[in-house]
């Protein structure tokens, strides 16, 4: 038979079965219902980490799951190839503090809008928007390098997975120079630690602040935005008990907390001075403060200046509804669309016993048997299929070009600090695995597997793009990958008419659209 005729059919079969979200693979249910086999941890380290590669196969081996999952618990300083912390190290957002690029910004955009000539004026607000784009370009692909090349997996994900919770939207006035800092240094630190460190990093922050309109929030014109997403979205739930009359109180403590982009500090009552707080571009300014009490969640806050929001964020991250809220939203993360109440039962418990400590809560769920049970039936929403297949088919292989992975995730609609609306991308199955998805999927599973993707393209005026053709037939494939794909999938791949198509499939296959 012509192998040519035989593709049509086989890129069919594989799509269709690798469409059906809700049904493991046949070998991944195998490998549930037999603890600690080897199908088994390999299964483990794709739930926990962004992929499984070479890398991280060999230093489970060597480890063993407990260790291993011990480490990604309570990871050290991070370890990456040279060649990628260059890469960053090279970064502008890697040089210059937040506040001085924020406000060399702002200086810029007052600058363009002072110029006269209506074709000077343009061209420089032009350079201003391309500059903002270039900083925000530069966030996502640290991000994403940090991701495929990072020893401290589990951190990434929850990176994401947080940055997501708490999520902003790049578009909106100036946040492209701020969402680079926003990850590093509001999400990152504290992804696995208390969420109540986490939750106090984001309320500082500015990126979150002139997202959600608090700091155009003042005593007598109150603005609700935040005060209702911090409740409804980052701590408590829709159904977290509050009231339309705590919003209100929260926006009330809220006031005065804002940013200030420039070198100059508000003119301050004489009694008030002392409560005037900058850190950065973090401000609290008491002429815009409401002084008064406020009575919120049941409980009197006595007015009394910043020190009332410390209080609110207190009361907020130790609500047994923000245990059961987050512990429930991350088993949707790692474990299933509609987690076991039992589970996140027990999630929330330890959530409330070790106050907010999230790498125990992640104990609890990674060592429940609902975890195993849920291996391999996870779908991969597109940040998780991308970053797998770059690290599967690269290892620990320097790209020297992260826009590919970028584009594709616009292409399936999950570009990184792109959702517009403050709720976050979805994590249910059922939102990306549409036709439409799938076919993209295959689109770039062949354009990875054909090693024409582009990863390797260096930039400037003359770019050269270095041979990097992947290598999936390896020693890692053989030995853990193969014994855990079904066999409709191995016919596929003993069908390929050529190394490419070889690469296409595995790429394309059921078992690498699920974790």
């Amino acid at each position: 038979m012509n192998p040519n005729r035989l593709l049509p059919t086989t890129l069919m079969c594989l799509l269709l079965l690798a469409g059906c979200a809700a049904t493991a693979p046949p070998a991944a249910q195998h490998a549930a219902a037999a603890p600690d086999n080897a199908a088994q941890g390999i299964a483990m380290l794709e739930r926990v980490s962004w992929g499984v590669n070479g890398g991280s196969v060999r230093q489970l081996q060597k480890e063993g799951w407990s260790a291993y999952l011990r480490a990604q618990l309570h990871p050290g300083k991070t370890s990456l190839p040279p060649a990628v912390q260059a890469q960053i190290d090279a970064m502008t957002i890697s040089q210059v503090p937040l506040d001085q690029l924020v406000m060399s910004m702002e200086q810029k955009r007052k600058e363009s809008a002072a110029v006269m000539d209506d074709m000077a004026k343009q061209q420089a607000q032009k350079d201003y928007q391309q500059e903002l784009n270039r900083l925000a370009r530069e966030a996502a692909t640290r991000s994403l390098l940090l991701d495929v090349y990072s020893t401290n997996q589990l951190q990434q994900q929850l990176s994401w997975f947080w940055l997501n919770h708490f999520s902003v939207h790049q578009g909106k006035h100036n946040l492209r120079a701020m969402v680079g800092d926003y990850e590093a240094n509001a999400i990152a630190p504290h992804a696995l630690g208390k969420f109540r460190d986490l939750l106090g990093a984001t309320v500082h922050h500015p990126a979150m602040l002139r997202y959600l309109d608090n700091e155009a929030n003042a005593v007598k014109r109150l603005n609700e935005n935040y005060a209702r997403e911090l409740m409804e979205l980052h701590t408590l739930g829709v159904n977290g008990g509050y009231s339309q009359a705590d919003v209100q109180e929260l926006a009330r403590i809220l006031t005065g907390v804002g940013v200030n982009l420039g070198p100059d500090t508000p003119k301050v009552k004489p009694a008030l001075q002392s409560q005037y707080v900058r850190r950065g571009l973090f401000e609290f300014n008491p002429n815009r403060h409401d002084y008064g009490d406020k009575q919120f969640l049941g409980q009197t806050v006595k007015g009394r200046g910043l020190a009332e929001l410390d209080e609110a964020l207190d009361r907020l991250s130790r609500s047994p509804a923000t245990a059961h809220f987050i512990s429930g939203k991350l088993a949707r993360y790692f474990v299933s669309d509609n987690p076991p109440e039992p589970l996140v039962a027990r999630m929330a418990a330890t959530f409330q016993h070790s106050d907010g400590m999230i790498a125990d809560v992640l104990q609890t769920m990674f060592n429940s048997p609902e975890f195993r049970q849920s291996l391999g039936k996870k779908f991969k929403d597109p940040m998780h299929y991308v970053v797998s297949a770059v690290r599967l088919s690269y290892d620990d292989k320097p790209i020297l070009n992260a826009d590919p992975m970028l584009n594709w995730l616009s292409r399936m609609g999950q570009p990184l600090y792109g959702r517009q609306t403050p709720d976050g991308y979805p994590m249910t199955d059922a939102s990306w695995a549409s036709p439409g998805q799938m076919t993209t999927r295959f689109d770039i599973a062949r354009t990875i597997g054909s090693g024409s993707a582009g990863l390797f393209k260096t930039e400037g005026p003359q770019p050269q793009e270095k041979v990097a053709f992947p290598q999936l037939a390896s020693a890692l494939y053989y030995q853990s990958l193969q014994p855990t794909l079904s066999p409709a999938t191995r016919q596929a791949l003993e069908q390929a008419a050529s190394p490419q198509e070889w690469n296409t499939f595995l790429l394309s296959s059921p078992e690498m659209m699920h974790r």
